[in-house]
């Protein structure tokens, strides 16, 4: 049976590669496909996933939602481009008034109890409010993924934060507190995964709507990557979301005990792992140490050869 997913996503290049992933994957089932700000604003978040689902047309579709109206203090238009897409402007049409979309995810988990993995690929504010509105949330789902946190590298929005967390880490801190004991997924095994331009070029399946969409939108983020970081490709982080639900063999973890830091001048939006041999707290994460990059490139392109 396929795996039932929900999906929380602020498109985002590296999002909408890992949601065409996950909606052209055969033993995936995405029940819901959830917006957030993020990268991009809540509005325009809202829009991409309509986007995403308009151009990609699943032979499913997931249900849609309303982001959250949360306001950051900063974005990722940088490196995703005007609109988050690479700057492409893409028609679309938003479907009639949407629910909010913690109450969505809760919704589904109850719909579905004990099967659903949230795959978590934005700021983790819906997360935190859908275990607001509900606290039975983590008794009824299956298990949650969040691409998030750095560990024993630098971050990526300031010293030591990693962008989603950076951008609300009080609600970070409560959903690692929330008894949820998800799978992290930090940038020491994220940044692993590189897109190169010939793995565009290379791309299966060059007639797919899969394809051409990611054509479209994966070279405004291979340049920016070149001018922002000095690196010959773009970092596919988001997609190691999709992979650890879809092939959870490919990333390797350990339990740990962590915990967010919510203040401080250079240290708010850190992700701070205990690991030490005696830690005073049982651990409530599993924290990702590595990936086998040659077989989540190999899962990339069995799935999008047979794209839609």
């Amino acid at each position: 049976m396929p795996r039932k997913i929900v999906i929380v996503a602020d498109p985002g290049i590296d999002t909408a590669f890992a949601v065409a992933l996950a909606l052209n994957d055969p033993n995936l089932d995405v029940l819901g496909l959830l917006p957030t700000a993020g990268n991009v604003s809540a509005e325009q978040a809202t829009a991409n996933v309509h986007t995403l689902i308009d151009v990609i047309d699943p032979p499913k579709w997931p249900r849609l939602a309303a982001a959250l109206p949360a306001r950051y203090d900063a974005d990722g238009l940088a490196l995703h481009g005007p609109g988050g897409l690479g700057g492409v402007n893409f028609p679309s049409a938003t479907r009639h008034t949407l629910h909010p979309a913690d109450k969505v995810l809760c919704e589904l988990a109850h719909e579905y109890p004990r099967q659903v993995t949230v795959v978590n690929l934005g700021p983790l504010t819906t997360l935190a409010t859908a275990l607001d509105r509900d606290p039975t949330l983590p008794a009824v789902l299956d298990q949650t993924v969040i691409i998030g946190g750095a560990w024993t590298v630098p971050g990526n929005a300031g010293p030591v934060a990693e962008f989603h967390i950076h951008l609300d880490p009080d609600a970070a801190k409560r959903v690692m507190h929330g008894e949820l004991h998800p799978l992290l997924v930090p940038l020491d095994v994220t940044r692993k995964l590189v897109f190169s331009p010939l793995d565009l070029l290379e791309l299966p399946n060059p007639d797919s709507r899969t394809c051409q969409f990611l054509r479209k939108i994966v070279p405004f983020g291979i340049r920016a990557s070149s001018n922002l970081y000095g690196i010959e490709g773009f970092h596919l982080k988001d997609v190691l979301g999709t992979v650890a639900v879809a092939v959870p063999a490919l990333v390797s973890s350990e339990p740990h005990y962590v915990d967010v830091e919510t203040r401080g001048e250079l240290t708010r939006g850190m992700t701070v792992v205990d690991a030490r041999p005696s830690p005073t707290a049982a651990a409530n994460c599993r924290v990702a140490t590595s990936v086998s990059v040659a077989e989540v490139r190999d899962y990339i392109v069995k799935v999008l050869k047979q794209a839609a």
